[in-house]
């Protein structure tokens, strides 16, 4: 068996640094790779919908109630509100926004009309609230409390049937079912 004396390889030192050079570079890759996906994680619009309601009296007057809570990390744009799959108009939604609050339930509106000047949502809460007349912001950290009046396909026949209300963003639509109750 004759030996190659001819042979050349890398020496030790080329070696020993290309050994240490490729698992720093991939390492690195991988850092970048999960700070992008954290970063963008935490700029998420994450919007927490409860205390839905629907109301309706004898003379078919309805309401609508909710609650939309923005836990994200980025603020949200409300393009659209709809019951059961129709849009209600901006001039018929009353909005509070405030910081994020608890609330543990909505009081139902009075058949006749409401000065929402000075309206009591919650037992013991009362506050002034407003006529929306274009889309909706709600900045991360806030709360907005909505009421809508007469949402349409909402009838005295209803009461007992779940209904879908949905609240569209840019970025998201969000959908929260309810059971139609009558008020009394």
């Amino acid at each position: 068996m004759k030996l190659l004396k001819d042979t050349r390889g890398l020496s030790q030192p080329v070696t020993t640094m290309i050994l240490l050079v490729i698992p720093v570079m991939l390492t690195g890759g991988v850092v970048m790779y999960a700070y992008q996906i954290i970063g963008s994680q935490t700029e998420m619009e994450i919007l927490m919908i409860s205390n839905q309601r629907i109301w309706i009296y004898d003379d078919g007057a309805s309401f609508a109630a909710l609650q939309i809570d923005n836990v994200g990390g980025k603020d949200a744009f409300i393009d659209e509100i709809q019951v059961r799959g129709v849009e209600a108009p901006w001039s018929t939604v009353h909005y509070f926004r405030s910081t994020l609050i608890s609330i543990d339930t909505l009081n139902c509106p009075n058949a006749s009309g409401n000065d929402w000047s000075m309206f009591e949502y919650t037992p013991g809460n009362s506050t002034e609230f407003l006529l929306a007349d274009e889309d909706l912001t709600l900045p991360s950290g806030y709360t907005l409390v909505i009421y809508i009046e007469h949402p349409d396909n909402i009838r005295l026949k209803d009461i007992g049937a779940s209904v879908s209300i949905s609240v569209i963003t840019k970025n998201a639509r969000y959908e929260v079912l309810c059971i139609v109750q009558s008020a009394i």
